[in-house]
């Protein structure tokens, strides 16, 4: 009776042990892989940001506004990913009325975010709004354990930890003198945490119904109208002059904004909001290999331990982690 046995005098056939155990392994990797996939897409969503703030840097430098550079971004992203789905798969378009109150506070929020964190880098240091706002990941994780009572894993802490601590090191914070800084900024900033932190647990949310595309989409739709509420409508386009103004503008539409939050949202779906957003503080990394690149700034040693630090978190979330918490 080889691979097979027999239940009984009913006659039905079960699967064998073995067969069984194959299944089950088959399952494993497959969990497995979507749960590195999960880690890679959250890493690319860090990556993309980076790229944009250094894009983003050069606008502003050329005498755009924050406010215009917002309202640009979040414009050109939604036509291009609603041409995107339009031709490719219109049917991800299609929600629940009733799921509308949703994906409006949601883009309310993401607009928040997006004006919170360039207002405190108009009114602290670069460095200091960064470190700020990757404190994002604690209160993703209190979020968890206070709000959805679910009890995280010592490891996520220990790597949540050792990010922190690392990004407070890649950006310089043992020279920042925060409490000497602009209030409103560092408010702001710490706003801004906040805020990308509810963003982060309301993707998730949303997610259990809709396509991560979805969610980008209609989160991005409706921080689009909100700057052109807030700001003159479609004003912002007559700032922009020359190729290379233009060119940025639209690489951080793409790059930065459609692919970016994509990968982010595919980061929270495979493998949960705090771990994704874990993930993500490898951005200020990112960014000061950038700058070391193509600026010649120099890393000191404590900045380079922080880039250790922040990339050995991740590696342990991914050797100790089992997916989605």
């Amino acid at each position: 009776m080889s691979g097979r046995w027999w239940t009984g005098s009913k006659g039905k056939i079960g699967v064998s042990s073995s067969e069984a155990f194959v299944k089950k392994g088959a399952g494993i990797l497959k969990q497995q892989r979507i749960s590195r996939s999960g880690y890679l897409f959250a890493a690319l969503a860090a990556v993309l940001w980076a790229s944009s703030g250094t894009a983003a840097k050069f606008l502003f430098n050329n005498g755009i506004t924050a406010f215009e550079l917002v309202q640009m971004r979040t414009t050109l992203a939604t036509g291009m990913l609603f041409c995107w789905l339009m031709f490719h798969n219109r049917s991800l378009l299609a929600i629940d009325r009733r799921d509308l109150p949703y994906f409006i506070t949601l883009g309310i929020g993401l607009a928040v975010v997006q004006f919170t964190y360039y207002f405190a880098i108009s009114k602290i240091q670069v460095a200091a709004a960064i470190l700020i706002q990757y404190q994002a990941p604690l209160f993703v994780a209190l979020h968890t354990l206070l709000v959805l009572r679910i009890k995280l894993p010592p490891v996520l802490f220990a790597a949540m930890a050792s990010s922190l601590f690392g990004c407070y090191l890649v950006v310089g914070g043992y020279s920042l003198d925060l409490l000497h800084m602009n209030r409103a900024g560092v408010l702001v900033a710490l706003i801004s945490a906040v805020t990308f932190a509810w963003y982060t647990v309301r993707c998730e949310y949303g997610m259990k119904r809709y396509a991560p595309w979805t969610v980008v989409f209609y989160g991005l739709l409706f921080a689009a109208v909100t700057w052109n509420i807030l700001h003159p409508p479609l004003t912002a386009f007559l700032r922009p002059s020359g190729f290379a103004q233009w060119w940025w503008v639209l690489f951080i539409a793409f790059f930065g904004t459609v692919l970016a939050f994509i990968c982010y949202n595919e980061g929270i779906k495979r493998i949960g909001a705090a771990r994704t957003s874990i993930t993500a503080t490898l951005e200020p990394i990112t960014a000061g290999f950038i700058a070391w690149l193509l600026l010649a700034e120099t890393m000191e040693v404590w900045q380079l331990l922080g880039a250790v630090l922040v990339i050995a978190s991740v590696v342990l979330l991914q050797i100790k982690g089992k997916g989605r918490d």
